[in-house]
C-alpha cells in the first residue's frame, strides 16, 4: 500500500496593519462610585439619626416612615451601582 505524503501547515501570520488604533480606557462614568457611596451614607445616617434621636429627627411627622426613607436611599445606591463598569 502506498504511503501518503505528510503536509505541513504553514504558520499563521497575522495581517500587518499600517494604522494604529488607540484604545480608550476610560468609560466616562466617574460619577457612579461617588454617587453610590453618597446614597449609601445618606441612607445610613438617616436611619441612625432616626434611632439615636428617638424619632424626633430627621422628620418627626413621618414617624416610622423615616426608616423606609433611609432604606430608599440605600436602595437608590444599589440602583446606581448597576451603572458601574
Amino acid at each position: 500500500m502506498p504511503k501518503s505524503r505528510l503536509r505541513k501547515k504553514s504558520d499563521y501570520t497575522p495581517p500587518t496593519s499600517t494604522t494604529a488604533t488607540a484604545v480608550k480606557i476610560g468609560t466616562g462614568r466617574s460619577w457612579v462610585a461617588p454617587l453610590m457611596l453618597a446614597f449609601f451614607l445618606i441612607g445610613l445616617v438617616w436611619i441612625v439619626t432616626y434611632y439615636v434621636t428617638s424619632g424626633t429627627w430627621p422628620v418627626q411627622a413621618w414617624g416610622n416612615w423615616n426608616i423606609l426613607v433611609g432604606f430608599g436611599f440605600i436602595a437608590a445606591g444599589f440602583g446606581v451601582s448597576t451603572q458601574w463598569k
